[in-house]
């Protein structure tokens, strides 16, 4: 015969003690959000990529990479794509440590970076306005 202890049934749980979570706390990494965000990461790295071109098209010197690398179109196209995996990386690396809110802001300020340089390359007009 079984002592008592062994035929009552375990205790629960008590889960009024965890903190309750929100779908602003905890979210799946390729939730709806992210993928639009690095969606938008992807074509702002792409504006930025035919913004170059057409700056450097205009004879203009770039000056944050080399000539030699943007105009290796092979080159370039493997940085620009690098630069959208690394921020994809650290939004992952971000979301691991459940700092959910600053891993949006990485997608967030890269596309507005990266558009607001674009968009500053496509009103030059040669190497004349960079005097």
């Amino acid at each position: 015969m079984a002592n008592a202890q062994e035929r009552a049934p375990a205790p629960k749980a008590d889960v009024s003690s965890a903190p309750p979570t929100t779908s602003r706390d905890t979210h799946r990494f390729w939730d709806t959000e992210n993928a639009v965000l690095f969606s938008g990461v992807a074509g702002a790295r792409a504006m930025d990529y035919a913004s170059t071109r057409h700056f450097r098209a205009l004879g203009a010197t770039e000056w944050l990479l080399t000539n030699r690398i943007v105009d290796n179109t092979p080159l370039f196209v493997t940085i620009e794509a690098a630069a959208t995996a690394a921020s994809i990386g650290v939004s992952y690396l971000l979301h691991r440590t459940n700092h959910h809110t600053l891993e949006r802001w990485v997608s967030f300020l890269h596309i507005g970076i990266t558009v607001g340089g674009a968009a500053h390359n496509y009103t030059l007009h040669g190497p004349a306005t960079l005097k």
